[in-house]
């Protein structure tokens, strides 16, 4: 796994804060010329440490006024059951996030709607019908307090 000197770090820092930089403006920001930043930026990439450019979009203004958390247990754990309810879930395009959870339950999605009967319509035709689903809980989110994508790195911090 590369090591990111403090360089790698601000590039990171960067263009996290608008990946629509131009190497050359990243370049002259990090004090290096245009070859070396553009070779460090990627090796990050093959890395696999940058994973891909994406623009963020606020769900309210996009149309999508609902968000929601739902914690969901499974009947069965094995290896199989787990992998088909990931790729059953996973391919939902109103799906933000699942992730595998320790504790009392087994996932937490993020999902997005345009409105509660939207919302309402996933769980009951697409969450209810899955088989191993044993129990679901939804949490809708009234406000979001902090949104953020960006992992800072301190100054001379080795990772």
């Amino acid at each position: 796994m590369k090591t990111l000197d403090s360089t790698d770090q601000r590039i990171l820092n960067l263009l996290q804060e608008d990946s629509t930089l131009a190497v050359k403006e990243i370049a002259e920001k990090v004090g290096l010329s245009f070859s070396p930043t553009y070779e460090r930026i990627k090796t990050m990439k093959q890395a696999g440490i940058i994973e891909k450019y994406v623009a963020l979009l606020n769900p309210d203004r996009a149309g999508f006024e609902l968000m929601a958390y739902c914690n969901i247990t499974l009947k069965e754990q094995s290896l199989e059951k787990l992998h088909i309810f990931e790729q059953q879930i996973g391919g939902r395009p109103e799906v933000l996030e699942v992730v595998s959870l320790s504790g009392t339950y087994d996932y937490m999605i993020k999902v997005v709607s345009k409105n509660i009967k939207d919302y309402n319509q996933f769980v009951t035709e697409v969450i209810a019908n899955i088989p191993n689903i044993g129990q679901y809980h939804s949490h809708i989110v009234l406000s979001v307090i902090k949104r953020e994508t960006k992992l800072t790195f301190t100054p001379d911090e080795e990772v």
